[in-house]
């Protein structure tokens, strides 16, 4: 007898299936974890941001994905949760850019 599996973990880390769940967790990780290397709000330089920023970018087009041709209540949710990602790209974006200047 073959034991139980976890198949809910099976379905989300699957790439080939569309999961708003797993790219908003994706931005929102990448996120707090240029927030962790950019030292905020002291924003030393630190060229490992990039990571954060690609795995945001990862993310957002994993939210992309799961827009519908057709308007509904959960399409206006994806563009208000592809509009978070933008912002989250954005900041981490910052992050990066900004010790440049000082």
């Amino acid at each position: 007898m073959r034991p139980p599996s976890n198949s809910w973990l099976q379905d989300f880390a699957d790439w080939r299936k569309r999961s708003l769940v797993r790219a908003n967790l994706l931005v929102l990780i990448a996120l707090l974890s240029a927030f962790w290397l950019s030292n905020f709000p002291h924003n030393r330089l630190s060229y490992w941001i990039v990571l954060p920023l690609l795995l945001s970018f990862a993310g957002t087009a994993d939210t992309c994905r799961c827009m519908r041709t057709r308007w509904s209540w959960y399409h206006g949710g994806v563009v208000l949760c592809a509009y978070m990602d933008l912002m989250a790209v954005c900041m981490i974006a910052f992050f990066l850019i900004y010790p440049l200047w000082l």
